[in-house]
């Protein structure tokens, strides 16, 4: 009997895939979702547990829009930086607010309680499920294509040193000259800011919630299972833990594409 607790977008997708897959094989499935999602939606092949949030499907999609748009644009590494820090922080007060009234949902709280599940499985893009887990005493399954600021490295202690792994918006290979690696440990540094305001809230939320002082690396830590969606054909080779499993490179569902 699996808990599952998503993240919306292209996150689902390739989520979802697995459900089916995981209903077909004889397992129960229980998915907890926002009443307001983009491609959450009911289906027979899991039951869905909704919780109200105090945003509208407008909104929502106006935030994630202004979003998509800002991270193609091309320009100044600090321009795309501050656009993409205020889209992220809006995106992000979706995200707290959303997982904020699940935990204030005494009712669906009791239900989970009163299920028994065998395992959680959830996105730590956003670490509401690992909040769960731990209320919960579940073992969890993590399944992401990788967690803001490296916080996946982190949190598995996998090595990434800015001296041979290229960050975000460097346009760096894994072949640099000294001046390069300089250049990519400097471009690393904003992440410690991109980091506070991401996951802050939720810290303070599962502290709140846990009734104990807890951080989002100290939930992340405990993770049974790493299903990490990465290709090594199109990602840089990294070293993985023993609890990290490379499931491929796959980001939404398979769709034919028309002519």
């Amino acid at each position: 009997k699996l808990l599952v607790v998503p993240v919306d977008g292209s996150h689902w997708l390739s989520m979802r895939e697995v459900l089916d897959m995981l209903h077909q094989k004889g397992h129960e499935v229980v998915v907890v979702a926002p009443e307001v999602t983009m491609h959450i939606k009911p289906s027979q092949n899991f039951v869905m547990k909704v919780f109200s949030v105090p945003y509208t499907q407008e909104e929502m999609e106006k935030g994630f829009k202004a979003f998509f748009q800002v991270s193609f644009e091309e320009g100044l590494f600090f321009e795309r930086f501050l656009k993409v820090y205020k889209g992220m922080k809006r995106i992000t007060e979706f995200g707290v607010s959303s997982c904020e009234h699940l935990l204030q949902n005494k009712e669906l709280i009791r239900y989970l309680e009163k299920s028994n599940f065998d395992a959680i499985l959830t996105d730590p893009f956003i670490p509401c499920g690992a909040i769960l887990a731990e209320h919960l005493s579940l073992p969890s399954m993590y399944f992401l294509r990788g967690i803001p600021c490296g916080l996946d490295f982190d949190a598995t202690q996998c090595p990434k040193p800015p001296s041979y792994v290229p960050r975000v918006f460097t346009h760096l290979s894994d072949r640099m000259s000294f001046l390069q690696r300089v250049k990519n440990l400097l471009f690393d540094i904003p992440n410690v800011f991109l980091c506070d305001f991401a996951f802050q809230p939720y810290s303070k939320l599962a502290s709140e919630f846990l009734q104990r002082e807890v951080t989002v690396l100290d939930l992340l830590r405990k993770g049974s299972v790493w299903l990490l969606r990465l290709e090594f054909v199109l990602d840089y080779p990294r070293p993985l833990m023993p609890n990290i499993i490379p499931i491929g490179g796959v980001n939404c569902a398979h769709k034919e594409l028309p002519q």
